[in-house]
C-alpha cells in the first residue's frame, strides 16, 4: 500500500513494498521520524554523504491520544537508520533508531547528526546547502510548534552547477534544525 499524505486526508494505493510500525503520542506531543539515507555512489563525489527523508505516516485519534503509523517504503537488509524527533511544548526529545527486520531499535550508536536552533528578530533567509542530483538534502528545518516542515527555495547556482535549497525564517519565531553529517 502507498500512502499519499495531503492535508490530513489519506489515500491508500496498492504495490508498494515497505514495512510500518506505530507509535502514540500523548496529545501535547507531536512525534516525526526522519530516516537517513548514505547517497548512492554515483552522487557521492559532488553531494553530501548522508540525506534525510520524513516519513509519512497515518494519524488516528485514540482518545486524547494520537496513534501515528509510519510507512518506510523500501527497507534494507541492514536496517534502516531513524532520527526520532517528539516535540512538546518547549522542548525537543531526539532518539535515534534502527528499523532492522519487524522491530525498531533504539540505539545508543552515535550518528554524526548535529542539532540547532534558530531564531531571529529579522526576516531570515537560513544557508545555502546542496542537494543530490535526485533532489534529496542533508538538513531539515522543522517549525516546533506545529512538527510541520519548513520546505526549501531551490535553485540552481550556475557557478558551482548544483541544485542548492534555501528556507525563509519567520521574525520572531524558534525553528529546530538538524543535519547528517560525514562521520570524521
Amino acid at each position: 500500500m502507498k500512502r499519499v499524505h495531503r492535508k490530513g486526508v489519506h489515500w491508500y494505493m496498492e504495490n508498494i513494498q515497505g514495512k510500518h510500525f506505530s507509535i502514540t503520542d500523548p496529545k501535547d506531543v507531536n512525534t516525526v521520524i526522519y530516516q537517513v539515507n548514505k547517497t548512492e555512489k554515483q552522487f557521492l563525489n559532488d553531494s553530501p554523504k548522508y540525506t534525510v527523508e520524513r516519513l509519512d505516516f497515518a494519524e488516528e485519534l485514540r482518545g486524547d491520544n494520537k496513534k501515528k503509523t509510519f510507512f518506510v517504503d523500501n527497507p534494507k537488509n541492514e536496517g534502516n537508520q531513524l532520527v526520532i524527533l517528539s516535540f512538546k511544548p518547549g522542548k525537543v526529545i531526539v532518539n535515534m533508531g534502527l528499523l532492522q527486520e519487524d522491530k525498531i531499535k533504539i540505539t545508543k550508536k552515535p550518528m554524526p547528526v548535529k542539532f540547532d536552533t534558530l531564531y531571529s528578530e529579522e526576516e531570515s533567509v537560513y544557508k545555502e546547502f546542496k542537494y543530490t542530483p535526485n533532489l534529496k538534502r542533508p538538513i531539515s528545518i522543522i517549525d516546533p510548534e506545529t512538527a510541520e516542515e519548513i520546505k526549501p527555495t531551490l535553485f540552481f547556482d550556475k557557478e558551482t552547477n548544483e541544485v542548492k535549497g534555501k528556507c525563509k525564517l519567520q521574525p520572531y519565531k524558534s525553528y529546530f534544525t538538524f543535519e547528517v553529517r560525514e562521520e570524521k
